[in-house]
């Protein structure tokens, strides 16, 4: 129960980050002014705390969410608060990695595209998504193992009766039990390992060369 927890909110919130900063790297690729810069350094707050103070910082923000809608517990309530806290934590590693990916293209793809008409959402579908791919698999990848064994957000902000693999952990080392914690350890290094070996393979049988220009260039 505690792993189907686990791998539900590291998945949903992997998602959702890196979808979020997608929109953010490609953001401050498009526009090179203050605003998309300071977008960017705003995204890596949540990395730059630690994760009891941002779960603390969080909840105020939750239950105004929650007294909007009716003062019951939709957020804390269904676990939709952790996967918040796991998007505010971890977008910074997103985007991040995204942004390293977009480094790597060369403007003339952007020149070239708007060239032909190509509006900044058809560039990113076209274009840039097709090359970012790898970049946007290694920053969902990190998010993912981060949210396995993330555990003060996850103590702060679970739903009452739910566990992961990270809360469990902790509980039963706080009572001195370690030999029943030690799967759930090694499940949380299995939940680590296997997307490393899965990414590897696949950027073995890819290998490392990467089109220049797209086709419909």
């Amino acid at each position: 129960e505690a792993t189907r927890h686990t791998l539900a909110f590291a998945s949903v919130a992997t998602v959702l980050t890196a979808a979020a900063g997608l929109v953010v790297a490609y953001a401050a690729r498009i526009d090179r002014g203050r605003a998309a810069a300071g977008m960017v350094r705003l995204a890596s707050l949540g990395y730059a705390v630690p994760g009891t103070v941002l779960a603390i910082g969080l909840l105020p923000v939750v239950g105004g969410i929650e007294n909007i809608a009716g003062g019951g517990l939709l957020l804390l309530g269904t676990g939709l608060a952790v996967i918040y806290a796991y998007v505010a934590r971890f977008l910074a590693v997103s985007a991040g990695g995204i942004e390293a990916g977009f480094e790597r293209l060369p403007p003339s793809l952007d020149d070239a595209a708007r060239t032909l008409g190509a509006p900044a959402a058809r560039r990113l579908w076209q274009v840039h998504l097709p090359l970012v791919r790898p970049a946007i698999a290694t920053a969902a990848m990190l998010v993912f193992v981060d949210g396995v064994k993330e555990l003060p957000a996850t103590l702060l902000l679970r739903p009452l009766g739910v566990e992961t693999l990270a809360t469990h952990l902790y509980g039963e080392a706080v009572r001195g039990t370690y030999e029943d914690a030690a799967i759930a350890a090694l499940a949380i290094v299995a939940a680590g390992l296997v997307p490393v070996l899965i990414l590897a393979r696949i950027s073995r049988r890819r290998g490392a060369h990467v089109p220049d220009t797209p086709g419909w260039l």
